[in-house]
C-alpha cells in the first residue's frame, strides 16, 4: 500500500473520533442543559493537560526553548481574535459566544498538526514507515477522544445547536486530513512542528482560562461546584494517563 493511502487512511479515522458527540444527541433539552457545565469542566481539564502534558513536551523535544515564544504568541494571537470576535458579535448581536468559535480555530490548528505528525511518521525511512505511523495514528486517538467529547460539550454551551456543533467539530477534525495531504506534498514548505504544537498549546491556555473557567465561576451551588473541580480534575488526569498509553 502507498505512504499516501497509508496516511490519509489513518487521518480519516483520526477525523471520524469528532462525531462522538453524536452519543449526546438524543438527550432530551433539560438533561443536557444539567450536564454542560460538567462537559465544559472536563473540556476544561483536558486542554490544559493536552497544552501542558503533551503539546509541551513534545516541542520541547523537538527544539529548544524558544518554542515558548510561539505559545506566547498562541496566547496573544487568540486574544487579538477574540477581541475582534466579541466587537463583530457585539454590534450584530450574535447568538453563539465567541469562545465557541475561538475552540473551533485552535482545535482546527491542533488537528493540522495531528495530520502533520502522522504523515511525518509514515514517510520516516524505511517508507512506508508503518510501526511507526500506526503508533502515531493510535497516540492522536487516544489524546483526541476526551478532548472531543469536551468540545462538543463547549460548542453547545457557547450557543450552537446539537447538529452544528456536531457538524462543525467534523469539519475542525478533517483538517487533519489536510495537515496530512500537505506534508505529503510540500513538507519542505511547513515550519517546524515544534512551533505549530507550541502555538496550539497557546490557544488551549487561553480557552481554558480565560473563556472556560470563568464560565465554571458562574455556578454558586457547593455541590456543583465540587463535581465541577472532580471533572475539571479528571480531565488532566485522563490526559496524564495517555501519555502512557499512548506511549
Amino acid at each position: 500500500m502507498s505512504p499516501l493511502i497509508l496516511i490519509l487512511v489513518s487521518t480519516f479515522l483520526v477525523s471520524t473520533v469528532s462525531v462522538i458527540g453524536i452519543l449526546f444527541l438524543t438527550l432530551k433539552e433539560k438533561m443536557l442543559g444539567k450536564i454542560l457545565l460538567m462537559l465544559v469542566s472536563f473540556a476544561s481539564g483536558s486542554l490544559l493537560g493536552g497544552a501542558f502534558l503533551h503539546l509541551i513536551p513534545e516541542s520541547l523535544s523537538m527544539y529548544d526553548e524558544s518554542v515558548f515564544t510561539a505559545i506566547l504568541f498562541g496566547i496573544v494571537v487568540f486574544f487579538l481574535l477574540e477581541k475582534s470576535l466579541w466587537r463583530h458579535c457585539h454590534e450584530r448581536e450574535c447568538p453563539v459566544h465567541t469562545f465557541a468559535y475561538l475552540n473551533l480555530f485552535g482545535d482546527g490548528i491542533h488537528n493540522f498538526v495531528d495530520g502533520v505528525i502522522i504523515a511525518a511518521s509514515y514517510l520516516s525511512p524505511p517508507t512506508p514507515n508503518i510501526p511507526l505511523g500506526v503508533a502515531a495514528t493510535w497516540a492522536v486517538i487516544s489524546h483526541e477522544l476526551p478532548q472531543e467529547i469536551g468540545d462538543f460539550g463547549i460548542l453547545v454551551y457557547g450557543g450552537f445547536s446539537r447538529t452544528k456543533a456536531l457538524f462543525y467539530n467534523f469539519l475542525t477534525a478533517i483538517t487533519a486530513i489536510v495537515g496530512a495531504a500537505f506534508t505529503y506534498f510540500f513538507s519542505a514548505y511547513i515550519p517546524s512542528s515544534a512551533y505549530l504544537l507550541a502555538f496550539a498549546a497557546g490557544s488551549f491556555i487561553y480557552i481554558a482560562t480565560t473563556d472556560l473557567i470563568p464560565e465554571l465561576h458562574k455556578e454558586r451551588s457547593p455541590a456543583r461546584s465540587v463535581a465541577q473541580f472532580v471533572l475539571l480534575s479528571l480531565g488532566i488526569v485522563f490526559m496524564w494517563a495517555l501519555k502512557f498509553v499512548a506511549g
